[in-house]
């Protein structure tokens, strides 16, 4: 069996018709001939009994007419003279001995005339009161193609290998055409690289299955090069971001040997815990990058937003309006983590007020943080969501993060099956997470 889809489904394609056409073929074999040798032994028994009316009165003055178109006719006495004859067989002996026997007055039989280049059926019927007397009229017809004997077998033996061959070159040709955009996707996708992703297969316009597989292929890598674009770019920003306390701590600990001084080990320390912070995040962010599930325990999302703002030392002023009852699904250390991060967003960059309400749209909780700081600049709504992103504000040491909040954020809204946006708003930022309501709690006023 061959090993490519084309051979095979060639070679299915022709065991089955094969398979088709032995049937067909056996079948013709039998039910042909019959239906040819029966439909002449009709037309001779037919004229054989037209004849018979032919002689009931009075001897023919001449060679016995055609009757239905059959030429070879016999009148044979019971001595076994032939008595009458067509034109065909004038002076030719009779055709057969064979009689009607047993109350019979029919018979039918076969006859190969030496020298002849085809059989002869011949029909007899007898009469009682000819005017020859007791005769039997005979009617001879030739047989057919189709009756000889190798003939049949042959011609069928003959189609079938040209109809094989046909549905061979068919199958052959339709599959490989079908297979062709296929070994084009196969062919272009062999010759993309890690370093070059940016190849795209040809999608032909047929819009059938084939063409949604070359799709699904440019869509796959699309979202393969986003990745490897994703990583690229995250590997550069975290040696980066990783570089910068680093090198602080070694200047100040270089520092600090040869002037030992207690403002020295502070700034080491607070390099370091922002090294720390930053490879906390780092390993979040790797767990929730490898699809890690979270839990689903059943929260209570005002309550959690509730605790979070009374645990949390606040630099500016908070105002909260939070409807209670609203239960999620998910990780509680991660949603805390979550409204963190949200919080000290709004936290950090706020001048006076920060405003957090929890509420309810339909079968989603929606949590919004606002404050009255500079805001986000609408062309760099999605920026701020992307690894190591810091508006220009946020890039001092004494106010900055990591650049890591937010996208963690928004990662783990995605996680539970949310979304986190930056909306429109007057003044400063205003933050909207909406998570789906637990299915318990979906229908209204549930």
């Amino acid at each position: 069996m061959p090993r490519s889809i084309r051979g095979r489904m060639t070679v299915t394609a022709l065991a089955v018709f094969a398979v088709v056409l032995l049937i067909g073929s056996v079948a013709l074999s039998l039910t042909v001939p019959a239906l040819v040798r029966a439909e002449l032994v009709d037309r001779a028994d037919r004229a054989s009994r037209q004849v018979t009316t032919l002689i009931d009165e009075r001897p023919l003055p001449g060679p016995v007419p055609p009757q239905h178109d059959v030429l070879l006719l016999q009148v044979v006495d019971t001595s076994g003279r032939v008595v009458a004859a067509s034109a065909a067989l004038q002076g030719r002996p009779p055709l057969t001995a064979a009689r009607p026997a047993g109350g019979d007055s029919r018979v039918s039989t076969r006859v190969c005339p030496p020298g002849a280049d085809a059989c002869l059926i011949v029909v007899g019927t007898s009469n009682r009161s000819t005017a020859y007397g007791p005769a039997v009229a005979y009617a001879a017809v030739r047989e057919s193609l189709v009756l000889r004997s190798a003939f049949l077998p042959l011609a069928l033996a003959g189609s079938s290998l040209v109809l094989l061959a046909l549905v061979g070159w068919g199958a052959w040709t339709i599959v490989g055409r079908v297979l062709a955009p296929v070994e084009r996707i196969r062919a272009g996708l062999e010759q993309i690289s890690a370093t070059d992703l940016s190849e795209r297969m040809p999608v032909p316009g047929t819009g059938d299955e084939v063409a949604e597989l070359a799709i699904t292929v440019n869509d796959t890598l699309c979202r393969l090069e986003d990745a490897v674009e994703r990583h690229r770019r995250f590997v550069s920003d975290a040696s980066h971001e990783l570089r910068t306390p680093l090198t602080a701590m070694l200047v100040g600990l270089e520092s600090g040997l040869d002037h030992p001084d207690r403002a020295t080990v502070k700034s080491a320390l607070d390099d370091a815990t922002r090294l720390s912070a930053i490879v906390q995040d780092l390993l979040l962010m790797a767990r929730l990058d490898a699809g890690e599930r979270p839990a689903e325990d059943l929260l209570d999302l005002g309550a959690l937003v509730a605790e979070e703002v009374a645990r949390r030392p606040f630099r500016l002023e908070v105002e909260t309006s939070v409807t209670s009852g609203l239960k999620v699904r998910g990780d509680r250390l991660r949603l805390d983590r979550l409204l963190t991060n949200l919080l000290a967003n709004a936290d950090r960059y706020g001048e006076a007020h920060i405003w957090v309400s929890v509420s309810r749209d339909g079968d989603q909780a929606v949590v919004e943080v606002m404050d009255d700081g500079p805001g986000i600049p609408a062309d760099l709504r999605e920026q701020v969501f992307q690894r190591f992103t810091r508006l220009d504000r946020g890039r001092s040491r004494d106010t900055g993060g990591t650049g890591l909040g937010l996208p963690i954020a928004r990662d783990i809204a995605e996680a539970h099956g949310g979304t986190l946006q930056a909306a429109d708003t007057p003044e400063g930022a205003h933050l909207i997470l909406h998570l789906p309501l637990a299915e318990r709690d979906s229908s209204p006023g549930g």
